[in-house]
């Protein structure tokens, strides 16, 4: 686990079960959908109910549980699930809570999340492109390894986030 802006941190599962989830005064965003979209949902075959009014994001006190997989095309990453984790990393920031962001091994979504969230919401890899956030993205941790499916999502939407910056 890596704290990459002030209060917020990138990790993996083994991140938030030893050490956040023992702790008080944490947000937490699971940017993974196994084990915690499917156990806060309860659903047991393959997917949750497309009709499930959390089919995509659930809510539990300070945590944001992403239906979100790690695929290897971009187009099968919701965007609204991306939003919805930028709004609610700001959110919780604002009111001096500590996040962690994590997927399973901290490699691809997780650590995305997070470069996105610094891209549209901070001014600290501001003026560098693309490329240039990335590797300054990279050198905050190191661990930063998106998938295809996560790397053609940054591609697509970086523009859009830099658009929506609050910089």
């Amino acid at each position: 686990m890596i704290e990459v802006f002030p209060r917020l941190f990138v990790g993996s599962e083994h991140d938030y079960e030893k050490v956040v989830r023992h702790q008080a005064g944490w947000s937490v965003v699971h940017a993974c959908k196994e084990p915690y979209h499917r156990n806060a949902l309860g659903y047991s075959g393959r997917a949750a109910p497309k009709d499930h009014p959390e089919y995509l994001i659930a809510r539990r006190g300070d945590r944001l549980i992403l239906n979100l997989v790690d695929a290897p095309d971009p187009a099968y990453i919701p965007k609204e699930i991306i939003d919805a984790a930028v709004q609610f990393i700001e959110a919780r920031l604002t009111h001096g809570k500590r996040v962690l962001v994590h997927c399973n091994e901290g490699y691809s979504r997780g650590p995305s999340i997070v470069f996105l969230y610094l891209v549209s919401r901070t001014s600290c890899l501001a003026n560098h492109g693309l490329d240039g956030a990335l590797r300054s993205f990279q050198s905050l941790y190191p661990k930063f390894n998106p998938k295809s499916g996560m790397s053609g999502f940054i591609r697509a939407h970086y523009e859009n986030y830099c658009r929506n910056s609050t910089q």
